[in-house]
């Protein structure tokens, strides 16, 4: 039995597609943004060109502004990521082992889940004097609730047969723990981080165009307020690199954690 491998199917030839798509991009840009493009509900007349933004990435570069900025949110969103992480994978093995805490956590969990983690920043301004607590605060929330519900799914759906043999065979509750429900819990435990780095970040950056004093945030709405708009469009660049990072970060994780799981889609 024969193979057939398709052009896109070469790893070369991937990457030369993902390469063009990108070029192609930036070319269509740069033609919308120089002809001052406009379809009636939307215009690039304000919009500046790649050039234009790749002179601001420049000059932001060799200025000692963007190691500030970008410390201060990486400080920010790891630090209110980490301890939702540390909370809500506690919670969420309590809830997803335990009877008395599911009954005890889940119905303030489940009031609080549906607010939108941007709607805490008012409350968080009122409850924390310093606005930098706040911010680590929003970046707790918005991360929090994805990792206890994802952290419940997985633990709750362990086999009980599994659990049940292996307290036949002698099973300590920690090697239980260790040996089944932690590998059977990891890959929604792992889904669950990494919807939570990505609110951590939404909620990081919303944060910071509201009451911070620094960040790539308050860095993006500052340009945009003093109307340098390739300034806002490098902020833009550098977040989603930031988030890129973050995701690579734990897709690592996910695969030094997890060896035997194989990605849905091939990369």
């Amino acid at each position: 039995m024969t193979t057939t491998r398709t052009a896109v199917q070469v790893p070369w030839a991937r990457w030369l597609v993902r390469g063009f798509s990108i070029v192609a991009c930036i070319v269509l840009w740069q033609l919308a943004s120089v002809l001052h493009l406009s379809l009636g509900f939307v215009t690039f007349r304000n919009v500046p060109p790649p050039t234009e933004v790749l002179q601001s990435a420049i000059i932001l570069l060799k200025s000692p502004k963007l190691l500030a900025h970008v410390g201060s949110s990486l400080w920010r969103v790891f630090a209110g990521y980490g301890a939702a992480v540390l909370l809500g994978i506690g919670f969420g093995f309590a809830i997803g082992r335990s009877r008395a805490a599911s009954d005890l956590l889940l119905p303030p969990l489940e009031l609080l889940r549906p607010i939108p983690a941007v709607a805490w920043i008012p409350l968080s301004i009122l409850i924390f004097p310093s606005s930098e607590v706040s911010m680590i605060f929003i970046t707790f929330i918005g991360a929090l609730f994805p990792i206890i519900l994802n952290t419940v799914h997985g633990v709750a759906n362990i086999d009980r047969r599994l659990v049940a043999s292996a307290r036949s065979l002698g099973g300590t509750p920690a090697a239980i723990l260790r040996e089944i429900v932690l590998p059977g819990a990891a890959p929604s435990i792992v889904t669950g981080l990494a919807i939570g780095m990505g609110t951590s970040w939404f909620c990081l950056v919303t944060a910071e165009m509201i009451s911070g004093q620094f960040g790539i945030g308050y860095y993006t709405w500052e340009a945009y307020t003093l109307q340098n708009y390739a300034d806002i469009i490098v902020g833009m660049l550098i977040i989603g690199l930031l988030g890129m990072g973050s995701s690579w970060l734990l897709t690592t994780l996910g695969h030094y954690l997890m060896p035997w799981r194989q990605p849905a889609v091939a990369r």
